[in-house]
């Protein structure tokens, strides 16, 4: 069933609409229709958000208890047992919640996103709409978790006495890059799961390796500088290291050349992502 078909009125001077059927309609005015169909987007976005917290105890406060007993347990292995360095004189459980921070905001987008498409099969299947508002929506459910955590950061950078320097007006460009390259992988992994159901039971095996691949309990600086800059392909880790330098400030030490392949590896994941998106869509409601 290819839905890309859409149906358009047109009100002329005479109080009659006239109803005309444009194929080909939807593939033209695609990126416009992001836009009109806006509150279809804050809905689903809406709707996620209510379901992922209904009926739970505590509610929104699982935003704040992953990421936290997380952050603790790797205080505890990586910094108390295994004695590894943090990032100058801040203190080891900062270094990890700050890292902690943009991973648990990656993993979610990326889980979230990738199942988006078969849990709105109902709704794909019967109107038209950009199917991409499907996986951007959940991507924005997982930013409300973002900032939600955040929330856990400053009370941290309270308890520690830590004041953050003018780096933390950066924060904002590494939060974005962090949203690109989530987006990027979401939606790429999004198409392929609706074509290959198998992505369901690999997804949740990749995000929980990346964990330990990318520099959440630890510093990147660990990494000999030989194997930096390749180290860097893995986008999260000039997310990370980004957030840490403009949180912890000159405690952190920037890694340039890491920063700028991080982006160019977000930007490519991006630009394929939603390519291959585009590219598979028309079959969605056929193959759900």
């Amino acid at each position: 069933m290819n839905t890309d078909t859409q149906i358009v009125r047109h009100e002329p001077r005479d109080p009659e609409y006239e109803l005309i059927i444009e194929p080909g309609r939807a593939e033209l005015y695609y990126w416009r229709d992001l836009w009109r169909y806006r509150e279809l987007f804050q809905v689903l976005a809406w709707r996620d958000i209510s379901v992922r917290y209904k009926q739970t105890i505590i509610g929104a406060a699982w935003a704040i208890i992953r990421p936290f007993l997380t952050m603790v347990v790797f205080t505890i292995v990586f910094g108390s047992l295994a004695k590894l360095p943090s990032e100058g004189a801040a203190p080891y459980a900062l270094m990890v919640f700050a890292g902690m921070l943009p991973w648990s905001f990656f993993a979610t987008a990326v889980a979230d996103a990738s199942n988006s498409l078969i849990g709105n099969a109902n709704l794909i299947s019967k109107v038209y709409f950009p199917r991409l508002i499907v996986p951007v929506a959940a991507v924005m459910v997982a930013f409300v978790d973002f900032l939600i955590g955040f929330a856990i950061l400053i009370a941290l950078m309270v308890w520690y006495q830590f004041v953050p320097g003018w780096q933390i007006f950066l924060l904002p460009l590494f939060a974005a890059i962090a949203f690109a390259a989530s987006l990027g992988i979401g939606v790429w992994i999004t198409a392929l799961n609706v074509k290959y159901r198998d992505f369901r039971y690999v997804i949740p095996f990749i995000v929980q390796l990346g964990l330990y691949v990318s520099p959440v309990g630890f510093s990147s600086t660990i990494i000999p500088d030989g194997w930096r800059f390749l180290y860097s392909l893995n986008p999260m880790v000039g997310v990370i290291d980004g957030f840490r330098w403009a949180l912890l400030g000159g405690e952190s030490k920037l890694y340039l050349p890491g920063i700028l392949l991080s982006v160019g590896v977000t930007a490519f994941f991006l630009w394929l992502g939603i390519r291959q998106f585009r590219k598979m869509e028309k079959g969605f409601a056929d193959l759900i």
